[in-house]
């Protein structure tokens, strides 16, 4: 299957499903920082409504809207279920920082980092860069990956603690959407030649066993150059 070509013609979002196996034509997605325990418990959260239809956004934001719960518009629904999946291949790393005791420095350094590949990733996959720096990208990107109750977030925490992903795997009651979609991204960046070194020092750590400190070295001796890389100036 891994030896199969991988393109943006044979990778589908659920909306894209839905519109290829059902009749309906006006077709939304909801996604932003929401982990369920604080929407549950009535804490304040915004999110992103995005649809090509403007009737489907206004009935969206007509009944989700409230004092609690923030809801903004976007007509770019590729990056928005884009952005919704990317993330979580960056909360995998950001566990494994925190299973290292990094601290918080390094782990800005990389959620900043993530979002530009992220950004990369979804305009190849046919997104609008400018979604990633919004509510459903870089806003979902940090509460994802600062939650320690996160799926993918706990998967990076047990790593840094010399589990292999198998073991992590078997011990899970839950999927931890990252690790198919880290699979399934570093082979897009391949593909496609895509800048993205991130991934792809995650994807030998995760699936190659390739030393965690020693990926660690080298993202930090990276030869990054311009900070803000993936907007057009």
């Amino acid at each position: 299957e891994d030896e199969l070509p991988l393109s943006r013609k044979n990778i589908h979002t659920m909306s894209e499903v839905i519109d290829q196996e059902t009749n309906v034509v006006r077709i939304g997605a909801l996604s932003g920082p929401n982990l369920s325990a604080e929407l549950f418990a009535g804490q304040p959260a915004a999110s992103v409504v995005a649809s090509r239809y403007r009737e489907v956004i206004d009935a969206g934001q007509r009944t989700l809207n409230s004092q609690q719960f923030k809801i903004y518009s976007s007509s770019d629904i590729t990056g928005v279920e884009f952005a919704g999946t990317l993330k979580n291949i960056f909360a995998i790393a950001a566990g494994i920082l925190g299973g290292l005791d990094l601290g918080y420095n390094v782990w800005a350094f990389l959620l900043s980092r993530g979002m530009g590949e992220m950004a990369r990733l979804g305009e190849t996959l046919g997104a609008d860069v400018r979604t990633f720096v919004g509510v459903a990208g870089m806003g979902d990107l940090i509460a994802t990956a600062s939650s320690t109750k996160s799926r993918n977030y706990t998967v990076g925490y047990h790593l840094a603690k010399g589990k292999t992903i198998e073991q992590i795997e078997a011990e899970m009651d839950e999927t931890a959407e990252g690790i198919r979609t880290l699979k399934t991204m570093f082979r897009i960046g391949e593909q496609y030649n895509i800048h993205i070194p991130i991934v792809g020092a995650l994807y030998n750590v995760v699936f190659h066993k390739y030393p965690i400190e020693k990926a660690v070295n080298f993202l930090m001796q990276y030869p990054f150059d311009k900070d803000v890389d993936f907007l057009q100036s």
